[in-house]
């Protein structure tokens, strides 16, 4: 990876690939990636993030509103989390056999987690949450529409992919951010199938976008909706 600038954008160009066109994208903390075809020099991607700079400044404007609502959550009882779109209350508890427990419509935590660990444990524990419970469902739905996509998944992973909600190796590991987790099942969908397009099509392409289509039909509003409010899939 490299950082780049053209005039007042700064930028991080990714490694080639076999794509047409080069990829520009706002990632989820506003920075701006660029993928490029294998056959572009560094000087040809300068000029195609050059010629795209309305675009770019037009999308950042736009992060920047979406992410000014950005919720701080509070490690406090009766504070909201997500769970699959659901909305449950954390309930800070004194005793219980496991540091985090979605029982009776709550969250159920362990005030010890906070008391004695803080806030950052208390992040380690929820993130531990969805990661283990998150992995067989997300397996489960990836095995179904690798079926509808036509392709073979590898390896399954949840893990923290930073800016990204996924991601897709060449041997066709599947890598899933776990703040997916937070969101309706609806999107999750779209977020696995979005990924398994992907080992048809490296890139966004008309043609990727088409093999999404044919699988989901609506795929434009899920995707409208993980941009317009992903920010609050956020602990």
């Amino acid at each position: 990876m490299q950082l780049r600038q053209v005039r007042d954008i700064h930028y991080q160009l990714l490694p080639g690939s076999d794509r047409q066109t080069a990829d520009i994208v706002i990632e989820r903390d506003g920075i701006i990636t660029v993928r490029p075809p294998l056959r572009m020099t560094p000087e040809q991607v300068d000029e195609t993030v050059l010629s795209k700079r309305m675009w770019i400044y037009r999308n950042l404007a736009e992060w920047r509103d979406l992410n000014a609502t950005r919720v701080t959550r509070e490690w406090v009882s009766g504070e909201t989390f997500f769970y699959l779109g659901s909305h449950y209350r954390l309930q800070l508890v004194s005793e219980q056999d496991e540091p985090l427990k979605l029982k009776d419509g709550r969250f159920c935590l362990l005030r010890e987690v906070i008391e004695r660990d803080g806030p950052n444990a208390a992040h380690q524990v929820f993130e531990s949450f969805y990661k283990s419970k998150g992995l067989p469902r997300i397996q489960k739905r990836v095995t179904y529409f690798a079926a509808r996509v036509g392709v073979k998944a590898g390896d399954i992973r949840i893990k923290d992919l930073g800016y990204r909600w996924a991601s897709c190796t060449k041997n066709g590991d599947l890598h899933f951010h776990w703040k997916c987790l937070m969101a309706p099942l609806t999107i999750l969908d779209y977020i696995i199938v979005h990924e398994l397009c992907h080992l048809h099509y490296r890139d966004h392409s008309d043609a990727f976008w088409n093999e999404v289509d044919k699988v989901l039909p609506d795929y434009r509003e899920k995707k409208e909706w993980l941009r317009a409010r992903g920010a609050e899939l956020d602990l």
